[in-house]
């Protein structure tokens, strides 16, 4: 297996995981927090669709997102517990798989060297070259699904994974 196989694979295996974990919520339940203090599933999956994208976006030229969707999942937005002010859950899962097929694309035509370059500035702390970035993608998401779990549990769901 090579970076690249090895980075893909990532950013499938967290697909699997998180998909697992969000294909039987409601719109209603997403929009749901799993503590008071946390952001709703909804807003979460919005954020990780619009963080991949601005990552991923740093490694090469990705679909453009819906119109405003980036300003719906601000820190701003965060607070909100509107469900009109968001895109439904379905919507939101379509548009990730898009998105990580465009990222599985872009991962398979980098070079090796490519994975050594510096991550940009903005991103250096924690993605200091952009293989660090790449692997970023599929991590990111596993990061908020720990936060799904409790609010599976919470519903009464039962395990998936």
């Amino acid at each position: 297996m090579d970076t690249r196989e090895a980075l893909i694979t990532n950013l499938k295996t967290s697909a699997m995981v998180c998909g697992s974990y969000l294909e039987d919520l409601t719109d209603e339940e997403a929009m749901q927090r799993p503590h008071p203090k946390c952001n709703h599933i909804n807003w979460q999956i919005g954020h990780l669709i619009a963080s991949e994208h601005g990552m991923a976006s740093a490694c090469g030229e990705l679909p453009a997102l819906p119109e405003g969707f980036a300003d719906k999942y601000s820190k701003e937005t965060a607070t909100s517990d509107n469900a009109s002010d968001f895109v439904p859950k379905t919507e939101l899962m379509k548009i990730a798989a898009a998105q990580h097929e465009a990222v599985v694309k872009l991962i398979g035509g980098m070079s090796d060297e490519d994975f050594d370059k510096p991550g940009p500035e903005s991103m250096r702390s924690y993605a200091p070259t952009m293989g660090a970035l790449v692997n970023m993608l599929g991590s990111h998401w596993m990061m908020h699904a720990g936060q799904w779990v409790v609010l599976r549990r919470q519903l009464g769901r039962d395990i998936v994974i």
